[in-house]
């Protein structure tokens, strides 16, 4: 499994997985699937002006048949580019395949970075008509096609987002008290991060990312905790404690 490390929002470093050919692959056919569906349907309407043509027995001039077909060769030719600078890395079938275009850094691309990939897909899709992309993400290092690795780009997986109120909590007993009533100031998406990052640390053993959302946590909130705690027990503490205050205090993650 190849990672890569992407910036939060919260600017915590999280190691996401690249993503496969096989997720590029499901990605690239749902966008064909739209390209086919607006090229039947650009055939549809050039038909129905054929027909209303003939039937009028009138002739509606070649730039009526045109306006389709220049619109079909717009959407193939800036679909990608247009997609990934307004859907945030993503195009309609990354999106599906939960994908999307990082920078190498793990911030999101520039414009310019888009704009590379999008020239250098003469080369990948073009001129090689695909094989060029598929050779180099299965042989690269990070998975990436000559675009990526021009721009600087990589492709990752997205995990599935997660929603506080589907975070798995276990009942604590009623003389729980809170440790640190700071912990009000947080908000859901905060203890999500927190969720992710205890869960990371769980399975990857990563204490770096562990320790600078603590640091940046007792920043934030102007927590002094004695050394008998660790980062990791604060990361959980401040979990007990925001669903103690917000709820009326029953929970503990798990």
């Amino acid at each position: 499994m190849k990672m890569i490390k992407i910036k939060t929002a919260q600017n915590i470093d999280v190691d996401y997985e690249l993503a496969g050919l096989g997720d590029r692959t499901l990605a690239r056919a749902v966008d064909y699937a739209i390209f086919l569906i607006a090229y039947i349907g650009c055939a549809m309407v050039i038909a129905m002006l054929s027909f209303q043509a003939i039937e009028s027995k009138t002739y509606a001039g070649s730039n009526t048949y045109l306006i389709p077909i220049i619109v079909w060769l717009a959407l193939c030719v800036l679909y990608d580019l247009v997609c990934e600078v307004f859907l945030n890395g993503q195009s309609i079938g990354k999106r599906s395949a939960k994908i999307r275009v990082v920078s190498m850094n793990g911030a999101r691309p520039t414009i310019g970075q888009y704009l590379l990939r999008w020239i250098f897909r003469i080369i990948d899709f073009g001129i090689t008509f695909g094989s060029c992309a598929i050779v180099s993400v299965a042989v690269s290092k990070n998975r990436q096609r000559v675009g990526d690795m021009v721009a600087g780009t990589a492709v990752v997986k997205l995990p599935t987002e997660l929603k506080f109120n589907n975070l798995v909590f276990a009942p604590i007993t009623e003389e729980y008290e809170t440790q640190y009533p700071a912990a009000s100031q947080l908000t859901d998406d905060d203890v999500v991060l927190i969720y992710d990052v205890i869960k990371n640390f769980n399975r990857t053993r990563n204490s770096e990312l562990v320790y600078r959302l603590a640091v940046k946590i007792k920043k934030h909130l102007n927590i002094i905790t004695p050394d008998t705690i660790n980062e990791y027990q604060f990361l959980e503490i401040m979990v007990q404690d925001y669903k103690h205050l917000t709820s009326g205090g029953q929970s503990i993650l798990v």
